[in-house]
């Protein structure tokens, strides 16, 4: 069984000076879907299991900064579970009732047939997962009852600042005066491949999410029927997991740009790859082609939408990069 308290802590405490690259836990995905479709996806970037049961969500809602009134107080959830190395925990919250309507609305199909581990299935009891878009979330580790000892892993938006009643995050400041994009409401959110550590100040400046996080929106059109975005989720392509020396030697080189991209995207310094390849999200070659030589290569993917993986290899290298087509 889950076990869900109130967490009565600031998230002053625990936060340590610096986190090293490939070393712990981050959330790799963030799904703010129509009502409710909400997921998080925990990366491990280490080559080592671990054990979930050491690490927490905890959801500040609505700017709220600590969880010590009744108004702003949020549930603490623990995670379950071990996660493999160089894998992927996605947790969606428990809403499975399909005749249930408004705040009991069921999770659709296609996210629950992804979920790894359900969470927060009584509102009145936790909290932790009914997160909207103007919700900052940290995933804690450490001992859920043990107070104050807990240690800030990773951090999602800013603590204390609510961007909008009715929306989100966005990547203009003031978030609400339509200067920006927002993104974090009604899309989900996917951990650029660079990152290899979670970001532990929950009180930045500026949280613009497109500094860390691609941004994909939350539904899709699939053969004249709306469907939700998340192919992409049970798997994260990260910096962190190489296959050998010659890998990370290459992966540092090659680039793919623009990205996000609305289709045309040009893949640079491959000279020393033969062969080019494009996945989708379901394992799927969508395109594929030698290489003669060519320092770039320009691939046109503008009738297709989605997560795909660019995939380079020859002479026993390999590296992946992954592109959002918008």
């Amino acid at each position: 069984m889950k076990r869900t308290l109130l967490f009565l802590g600031t998230v002053f405490m625990g936060v340590s000076a610096s986190a090293q690259d490939c070393s712990d836990l981050f959330i790799s995905e963030y799904v703010e879907g129509v009502s409710n479709n909400k997921a998080l996806e925990i990366y491990n970037p280490t080559d080592q299991p671990i054990d979930l049961s050491q690490y927490f969500v905890a959801r500040y809602s609505n700017g709220s900064t600590s969880h010590t009134s009744a108004q702003t107080a949020s549930i603490a959830v623990e995670l379950v579970g071990t996660l493999a190395p160089y894998s992927t925990h996605v947790a969606v919250i428990d809403k499975r009732d399909s005749t249930g309507t408004g705040q009991e609305a069921p999770v659709w199909d296609e996210l629950q047939a992804v979920a790894d581990e359900f969470y927060s299935p009584v509102y009145d009891q936790s909290y932790a997962f009914y997160f909207n878009g103007n919700d900052a979330l940290i995933l804690y580790k450490g001992n859920i009852s043990d107070i104050g000892n807990q240690q800030v892993i990773d951090v999602f938006g800013k603590v204390g600042e609510n961007p909008g009643p009715d929306s989100g995050w966005s990547t203009g400041f003031p978030y609400n005066d339509g200067s920006g994009v927002i993104v974090s409401q009604d899309h989900s959110l996917i951990r650029k491949a660079s990152i290899m550590t979670g970001q532990i100040n929950p009180f930045p400046s500026f949280f613009d999410p497109l500094l860390e996080w691609d941004s994909i929106p939350a539904l899709i059109e699939v053969q004249g029927n709306t469907t939700g975005n998340w192919a992409s989720l049970g798997s994260h392509s990260c910096d962190c997991a190489q296959g050998s020396v010659n890998e990370i030697a290459n992966v540092v080189n090659v680039t793919v740009a623009p990205n996000p991209s609305n289709g045309s995207f040009t893949v640079g310094n491959i000279i020393s790859f033969t062969n080019v390849q494009v996945i989708n999200s379901l394992g799927q070659e969508v395109y594929a082609v030698k290489n003669n030589g060519q320092t770039s290569l320009t691939i046109d993917l503008s009738e297709r939408r989605g997560v795909y993986f660019v995939k380079l290899s020859g002479e026993g290298d390999a590296v992946t990069r992954r592109v959002i087509i918008k």
